[in-house]
């Protein structure tokens, strides 16, 4: 998933009519509004009643020559890695990392390329009549999409294989599984040194706690470990993948305690509690978000603009990028 901001000055917003214009001809899906106060409670806000809305707020920055006051993204995935929801997700939280969480913003999905992809339109004038941050604003995208994927707080761990770092990401709820850059991602994986005296700690503490039935959740809850068991449904586990938070690394099972030595046969396992993924409503607790899947396209209001700026279809989005392997979780 990349995220990139789209440059051509505009004081008119244009992004709106161009995005409800998708929409429109059914190559778009307008997937939410967000702090557009009043309009909030229309079923159906009109593009230029978006259009006025945002021009009102940007007319607040004292210079009053200000050449470009519209916020215009583009986050995409590379093919269909991701779905229109988990782009969503991803494009909210990015939002409030760029500061423009409590910005009127509009998010916009597209569905006329191979890459699926959204985009974003908001102010870059705030309600104080301040102008959102712009320093160093492709770098804090990078940034800031790692942190929301969770590539961030995977890479604080150590791991000897792709496989694990994206099962970190997966064991927390996070939404990565596409990390771009490979080199770092390699060199962190070279860099692993096995945690001799920890895993000794650990095969002691798992001797110790095994035969209770609620071991895995007790690992869990107790120690800051999680133990993820591999197979199919309904079949026993080939093996297992520990994940040590109390000291960040991430270990073959094997390296601690045979399977077969974990797991008493004569026990029934209570399965771990599953971690909830994160949804919208927890990213916003003030109903300042409204669903727009009932959005009714009125063509008498919206005139057919271009966008010489929008090079998402194809071009930014990726037809020269290699395309990511999704991780398989059953390969630790």
């Amino acid at each position: 998933m990349i995220a990139h901001i789209l440059k051509k000055p505009s004081i008119t917003f244009a992004g709106v009519q161009y995005n409800t214009n998708k929409v429109d001809r059914n190559t778009g899906e307008l997937m939410l509004i967000a702090n557009f106060g009043p309009l909030q409670a229309l079923n159906n806000p009109r593009p230029q009643d978006l259009v006025n809305y945002l021009q009102v707020l940007a007319a607040q920055h004292r210079n009053k020559g200000l050449k470009n006051t519209q916020f215009h993204a583009v986050i995409s995935a590379n093919g269909r890695n991701y779905n229109k929801h988990e782009l969503t997700k991803a494009a909210v939280m990015w939002l409030k990392e760029m500061k423009y969480g409590e910005q009127p913003y509009l998010i916009v999905f597209h569905k006329d390329t191979e890459n699926h992809h959204l985009h974003v339109v908001s102010s870059r004038v705030d309600r104080q009549g301040k102008l959102i941050d712009r320093d160093y604003e492709h770098v804090r995208s990078v940034r800031s999409l790692d942190k929301v994927l969770g590539y961030t707080f995977a890479l604080q761990y150590q791991f000897s294989t792709k496989a694990q770092f994206y099962l970190i990401l997966e064991n927390q709820g996070y939404l990565g599984r596409d990390y771009l850059n490979e080199k770092k991602l390699a060199s962190k994986i070279a860099g692993y040194v096995p945690y001799k005296t920890r895993m000794a700690e650990l095969k002691e503490l798992f001797l110790k706690e095994r035969h209770d039935p609620a071991f895995i959740q007790r690992m869990h809850d107790r120690y800051q470990v999680d133990i993820i068991l591999h197979g199919a449904d309904g079949k026993k586990p080939y093996g297992y993948t520990v994940i040590d938070h109390a000291t960040k690394r991430v270990l073959k099972g094997s390296e601690i305690l045979s399977l077969k030595y974990l797991l008493d046969e004569n026990i029934e396992y209570i399965p771990p509690k599953q971690r909830d993924l994160i949804t919208l409503s927890d990213l916003n607790k003030d109903d300042s978000l409204t669903y727009s899947y009932e959005y009714q396209s009125e063509p008498v209001h919206i005139q057919p603009i271009m966008i010489a700026d929008d090079i998402d279809d194809q071009q930014v989005l990726g037809m020269k990028r290699k395309r990511q392997k999704k991780a398989r979780t059953n390969t630790r």
